[in-house]
């Protein structure tokens, strides 16, 4: 039986406080913004507010739980026992402290309030659950079966889903609830990603330039980070250089300077990176690497 090492079971646990932190935050939302004032929530999440709404002998925290079982058996195969163990441990977690949060007074009973800060929190904690490879609504599970086997984009799958559920939601509680709601999915969609991705997401830069060796040197002293030279032929303008680094977005104003400064004739391209595998090297890592081997 292979051993798990120390680090491996810290990053297992410190993924679940996360996951757990973030459905409580999301149950916090739901519980004292959204549910007091007939805003809802998306995909099953949403059903269950209905239902709960409508049916107030049903507790929104059961609903939530056994509305999500089929999705999860559903995905079990498809989407790995990992993602489903994840996925099964935040719902429970988020069930739970739906449960808890009900008694506690609600938080404000202004439309407005709720749905921005409502939107906030129930997208910080949804991105949270997500960033540590967890999920909190079963439609999501549909969607990504769906990419896989039609090719469906997830992101539209879902917002079909929830144009469904805010449609009857406008008939049942009446239209400005219906908007509400929509407005309040905006919100939580940008806080998820800017969650998900992190505030120092990625961005990708390719910079044609005939001065590649100062630039690529201003670079590694001004940010720290490393560039890759790739040589490359111009239709008219004949042989130059291209560099390729990955920056942050903050990253991005100082690269700009630099170019400026160097070669302000320099042809650039700045794109996002929705994801990085292997070493992303900067300078101070490349100074430990130095100090191990002297």
């Amino acid at each position: 039986m292979k051993k798990i090492s120390t680090k491996t079971i810290i990053k297992i646990i410190s993924e679940y406080l996360m996951m757990a932190m973030g459905s409580a935050i999301a149950a916090f939302s739901i519980e004292e913004f959204l549910l007091p004032n007939k805003i809802l929530d998306g995909g099953v999440v949403g059903i269950s507010m209905i239902i709960s709404t409508l049916i107030s002998k049903i507790p929104l925290s059961l609903l939530t739980l056994i509305l999500n079982v089929p999705f999860l058996l559903a995905g079990l195969k498809k989407m790995g026992k990992r993602f489903v163990i994840k996925s099964a441990f935040s719902m429970a977690v988020f069930s739970l402290c739906l449960k808890l949060f009900a008694p506690i007074q609600n938080a404000t009973e202004q439309y407005l309030l709720a749905v921005c800060f409502g939107g906030v929190l129930l997208g910080v904690g949804v991105g949270l659950v997500i960033r540590f490879g967890g999920c909190l609504d079963g439609t999501e599970t549909v969607a990504i079966l769906l990419n896989k086997k039609f090719g469906l984009p997830v992101g539209k799958v879902i917002l079909i889903f929830n144009i469904i559920i805010y449609t009857a939601a406008s008939i049942l509680f009446g239209i400005d609830r219906g908007m509400y709601s929509l407005l309040t999915y905006f919100i939580t969609s940008k806080v998820i990603d800017m969650v998900e991705n992190g505030l120092d997401n990625a961005k990708a830069a390719m910079i044609i330039t005939d001065d590649a060796d100062e630039i690529s040197d201003k670079i590694y002293q001004k940010l720290g980070r490393t560039v890759t030279i790739i040589n490359g032929t111009g239709f008219i303008s004949g042989d130059k250089k291209i560099l390729y680094c990955v920056i942050t977005y903050l990253e991005v104003w100082e690269l700009k300077h630099i170019i400026d400064t160097v070669d302000s004739s320099a042809f650039v391209t700045i794109s996002d990176v929705s994801e990085i595998i292997g070493n992303h090297i900067k300078s101070t890592d490349i100074e430990r690497i130095e100090d191990k081997t002297e």
